[in-house]
């Protein structure tokens, strides 16, 4: 297991198993370290364990085996947030009320929490939609309301399951750009599972490869490419590197996942 800022560990999974209760063995012996300040993509197969992972760090599925271990205290109640692969909107309320809703559960009232709410809507570049319903947004739009959720908790680690899988390449494009701008400033811890080599190596300083199920860690590559990323590095030769690297790494995953 490795990191890549030279801090402390935030999580670490330790020999981490999982079964459901329809005999599917989902993980198998996963270990994984997750350093404060770090930007990490799980990079696998479809059905090879990498949601199940992020549901068991946080704390919405329990390991079968193994354990999950917090060096540094990280409250459950808003000290990870969560986006899903789709939105998951209250399609009956306003932008400011789907933001507002993790605070609201905490007993928070609405006047209280306005100020932490306009925040996270300026933060995703939302402002001027506070009074907007979802039926009105875009699809990024929508994607960009399900972070600001995520974040108005203000969490020490942001786990995100396939958040621009259904985008196209454009606003998947921007908003990768503009996830890596509020990383920056706001020095989250992030968790990112993407079936995109592209996508993993321009936004990570990890990637951690699965195998396919039952998953675990096949191989870690550090990113060497340095922060902040532009667009530009898409085209820039050690970007294209480093892509190629990731797929052999996966290549060979699969590989080793189909022998198992």
């Amino acid at each position: 297991m490795i990191g890549t800022t030279g801090g402390p560990p935030l999580v670490i999974l330790e020999q981490v198993d999982k079964v459901f209760a329809n005999g599917v063995k989902a993980l198998a012996a996963l270990n994984l370290r997750i350093d404060a300040g770090e930007f990490v993509s799980l990079l696998g197969p479809s059905g090879c364990g990498k949601s199940t992972a992020l549901r068991i760090i946080a704390d919405l599925a329990a390991p079968s085996g193994g354990r999950v271990a917090w060096p540094e205290a990280v409250p459950k109640q808003g000290g990870v947030g969560f986006v899903f692969q789709e939105p998951t909107l209250l399609p009956w309320g306003s932008v400011f009320d789907n933001i507002f809703l993790p605070l609201r559960l905490a007993g928070e009232s609405r006047t209280g929490a306005r100020p932490r709410v306009e925040e996270a809507i300026e933060l995703v570049g939302l402002g001027g939609f506070a009074d907007a319903y979802p039926r009105e947004l875009s699809g990024g739009m929508r994607m960009r309301v399900s972070i600001a959720r995520a974040l108005v908790t203000r969490p020490r680690l942001l786990l995100l399951d396939e958040p621009f899988a259904a985008l196209d390449e454009i606003t998947r494009f921007k908003l990768n750009d503009d996830l890596l701008a509020l990383h920056e400033k706001q020095g989250w811890t992030v968790i990112f599972v993407t079936h995109s080599t592209f996508e993993s190596v321009f936004l990570s300083s990890r990637v951690a490869v699965m195998t396919p199920r039952p998953g675990r860690i096949a191989a870690e590559l550090a990113i060497a490419l340095p922060y902040p990323r532009r667009p530009a590095l898409r085209t820039d030769a050690a970007y294209v590197e480093h892509c190629r690297q990731v797929s052999d790494l996966l290549a060979r995953a699969m590989t080793e996942g189909a022998a198992a």
